[in-house]
C-alpha cells in the first residue's frame, strides 16, 4: 500500500466525498460591504439558472466595485450560514494564507458552468 503525505495536516477524503462537492462558475453581479463587519462583503452571484447571495471575508483585499463582472468558482451545495445577520448561500473559492486571491477561469465561461 502506498503512503501519502497530507499537506497542512489535512485528512484524506475519498473520491466519493469529493464528488459530493458542487462547484460552479458564477459571475459577480453586485457587491457591498456588510454593515458592522470590517472584513465581510455581500456578493450577488449569477449562477446561470439562479442568483445567490454569498458573504465572503475578502473586504481587506477587494473593493466591492472591483468585483462586479468577475467570474469565480462557487461551492453551491454548502448549507446556508448567517454572518452578521446576513445569509450566505454558498462559498467563493480563494487562495492565500496572508491574503485572499480569488480563483477564476482563464477564459470567460457561461455562468453556472460546472467545475470538474
Amino acid at each position: 500500500m502506498q503512503e501519502y503525505v497530507t499537506l497542512y495536516n489535512c485528512s484524506m477524503i475519498t473520491f466519493d466525498d469529493f464528488a459530493k462537492l458542487e462547484i460552479r462558475i458564477g459571475t459577480v453581479v453586485s457587491a457591498e460591504k456588510v454593515e458592522n463587519a470590517d472584513k465581510l462583503l455581500k456578493l450577488e452571484v449569477d449562477l446561470g439558472e439562479e442568483k445567490r447571495q454569498i458573504v465572503s471575508g475578502i473586504a481587506d483585499w477587494y473593493k466591492p466595485e472591483d468585483l462586479v463582472g468577475k467570474q469565480v468558482p462557487v461551492l453551491t451545495n454548502l448549507e446556508p450560514r448567517i454572518f452578521k445577520e446576513v445569509e450566505s448561500q454558498g462559498m467563493i473559492l480563494a487562495t492565500g494564507s496572508d491574503t485572499a486571491i480569488l480563483l477564476h477561469p482563464d477564459k470567460e465561461v457561461p455562468a453556472g458552468t460546472k467545475v470538474r
